[in-house]
């Protein structure tokens, strides 16, 4: 039991010092918060929120990963009804949830989760389409099901995002699969994908008509995007994922682009070991900016609110590890300065801008809060 216990100290010390050690060269160094604002906790007690959404009452749903949909009114949660049984291993769960650019007319409420649909142990994710009446998911369709299933418990993704085009787009990680999956547009998993909004695939995706692709694929070579967003002026849709040891990316999402994984990486195993010896290589898409050491980002929302001036046209994404909001500026496609926001806070799952302007922030075991600008 000694030896056991000193190996499993020293695998988990060299993982650390292997982390501490990873410098990034002429880094932007992250500035520390400048408290102009006030925390508010809208809701409490939700252990893993993930996906949020508001109604156009002011209302809210926000997912729980262990598959509850909160409907949340005036800081009171109600749990809504038929919700499809989840697959809730590891990081799999219930996660994303977007409404319809219509949803005022035609109340399309799409939702990302992990599935044991289909055949295999285990899950991957799933995309429906379902309604909300009288407090329960009325009409659920079946958009798209990743396949196959594993009872690995990594990578599932998972956002949603329409574009201005009406297209919408959702992501899935490489279920801890980095050798077949991220890099093969025959296999699911390690991609974003681009559907019509009745789960169609539009003629113009890129790998429509070859041979045995996924035709759904929009991007590949992705790791686990846990972040997605519209650009406010350009309408170009922007992803981070994480890295492994280092090198978790901002990207803006291109037609048929390759995101490298693995074959190139700012990362390195847990364990310390090599991925690849590339950082770049023709024909792959390079990120925008990239974390090193890691941040673990999850969620990520533009700031369009004239609620806060200083933030405005900039980026917001959530740390994990950290444990804080980074506040991520940018000249166009560029990161100028970094700075801290909520330090401390926890671990931040999700960010989103509220209809009322306001920014929202879904925290670990906490629950939900809002930032009330001095």
């Amino acid at each position: 039991m000694k030896k056991f216990t000193l190996v499993y100290i020293l695998f988990f010390s060299v993982i650390s010092l292997s982390c501490d050690a990873q410098e990034k060269p002429n880094d932007i160094p992250i500035k520390e918060e400048v408290k102009n604002y006030t925390l508010e906790k809208v809701v409490s007690d939700i252990q893993i929120p993930w996906g949020m959404v508001w109604l156009p009452d002011g209302s809210m749903l926000v997912t729980e990963k262990s598959g509850i949909l909160f409907h949340i009114k005036n800081g009171i949660k109600t749990e809504v009804k038929n919700v499809p049984k989840v697959y809730n291993r590891g990081q799999g769960g219930l996660l994303d949830i977007a409404l319809h650019p219509d949803y005022a007319k035609n109340g399309w409420i799409y939702i990302t989760y992990a599935s044991e649909e289909g055949d295999g142990d285990g899950g991957n994710t799933k995309l429906i389409r379902t309604k909300l009446q009288d407090g329960s998911l009325t009409q659920i369709e079946s958009l798209y099901k990743a396949t196959p299933n594993t009872t690995k418990g990594q990578h599932f993704g998972s956002r949603i995002v329409f574009d201005n085009e009406g297209f919408l787009f959702f992501s899935i990680g490489e279920r801890g699969n980095n050798k077949e999956n991220p890099q093969d547009i025959k296999r699911d998993c390690g991609k974003i994908y681009r559907l019509n909004d009745d789960g169609s695939i539009p003629k113009d995706n890129p790998f429509v008509g070859q041979e045995g692709a996924k035709e759904a694929i929009y991007t590949f070579g992705n790791r686990n995007p846990q972040g997605m967003a519209k650009h406010p002026e350009t309408g170009e849709i922007w992803a981070h994922e994480h890295g492994p040891q280092g090198g978790d990316e901002i990207n803006i999402i291109k037609k048929g682009a390759n995101y490298g994984w693995a074959i190139v990486t700012y990362g390195i195993d847990y364990d310390g070991t090599t991925i690849s010896t590339l950082t770049q290589k023709p024909g792959i898409e390079n990120p925008i900016y990239y974390w090193l050491p890691s941040i673990a980002p999850s969620g990520m929302a533009f700031v369009t609110s004239d609620r806060y001036p200083d933030w405005k046209g900039h980026l917001v994404v959530g740390s994990l590890k950290f444990q804080y909001l980074e506040l991520v500026k940018l000249k166009g496609n560029t990161v100028i300065e970094r700075q801290k926001i909520a330090t401390d806070i926890g671990r931040v799952r999700n960010v989103a801008q509220g209809p009322d302007g306001l920014i929202y922030i879904a925290v670990e075991g906490k629950g939900i809060f809002k930032i009330i600008p001095n």
